[in-house]
């Protein structure tokens, strides 16, 4: 067992973190909302949070280590032990995988010899495997310390974190320059990144996610051959086909959601009332 209590940092890094710490928690109307920041930011100091780290949060929010350590723990961005300057993070869920993520992580394990959450001997990349990145329309999709690098192959994986052991510069697909991994902490911690024409650079979404934007909003789709793309009210509409009056390529007048109009269901409907075990929604 570690001996209680945690050491402290040493006096000039207690200093500086104090320094940057209530910097964060003067952000918030209550003192203990700052943790996650506040984890971050112990994050950035040492790579992953430390007992130190847990003990400095602790007493600058006046909460037990255990509540901090339950937050930390609870939170899979939150490293539990060293790691690597950079994450690199293929994500294994259902469309990427299909679309090549399985055999990417694969080709990783092997080609760095290490399993997921494992880390190169140089110490220069930590490799796992993650849940959805939000980035579909470019699948597969690799991120190193939560930046984009869309539509990898096994090969371009490769050669990505060679790159990265070798020290060569390495640009993300979009989004701002590839920083390391404590620097990205420091940023989720909520300071500024300072690099010229880091906070300019930008990614947006992919043009499956910009057409289903459009459509919510009623516009039509450049070359989609129909205007009349959104499903008008049930029992409101036109019908099929119809186009209610008006012009080719004019956007209905209303476009409800689901939530406007819903099905019926055994909860919803007193014609079709629930049985004994209560339907979603009841």
């Amino acid at each position: 067992m570690p001996q209680l209590p945690a050491p402290d940092y040493p006096a000039e890094v207690r200093a500086r973190l104090e320094a940057d710490a209530k910097e964060v928690i003067a952000r918030y109307p209550g003192a203990r909302s700052a943790l996650l920041p506040l984890l971050h930011l112990v994050q950035a100091e040492e790579g992953h949070v430390t007992r130190t780290g847990v003990r400095f949060c602790a007493e600058l929010l006046d909460l037990t280590t255990a509540e901090v350590t339950a937050v930390a723990t609870f939170y899979s961005m939150y490293r539990r032990g060293p790691g690597g300057d950079y994450q690199v993070g293929v994500c294994t869920n259902t469309l990427c995988a299909v679309m090549g993520g399985d055999a990417i992580f694969e080709t990783l394990q092997q080609h760095l010899g290490v399993g997921n959450g494992g880390t190169t001997e140089d110490g220069k990349v930590t490799l796992e495997h993650i849940e959805c990145n939000a980035a579909c329309d470019f699948a597969p999709v690799v991120m190193v310390n939560w930046e984009f690098f869309d539509n990898q192959t096994p090969d371009s994986a490769k050669q990505l974190v060679d790159d990265l052991r070798a020290g060569r510069t390495v640009a993300p697909t979009r989004g701002a320059p590839l920083c390391t991994y404590k620097e990205t902490a420091r940023i989720l911690a909520g300071f500024p990144d300072q690099r010229p024409g880091a906070v300019e650079a930008t990614g947006g979404a992919g043009p499956a996610s910009l057409v289903g934007l459009r459509l919510a909003k009623g516009e039509a789709v450049p070359g989609a051959g129909s205007a009349d793309h959104v499903v008008p009210q049930r029992g409101a509409g036109p019908a099929e086909g119809e186009h209610a009056g008006r012009a080719p390529g004019e956007a209905p007048a209303t476009h409800p959601s689901s939530h406007d109009a819903p099905r019926d269901t055994s909860a919803s409907d007193p014609s079709h009332p629930a049985g004994p075990t209560a339907e979603e929604g009841e």
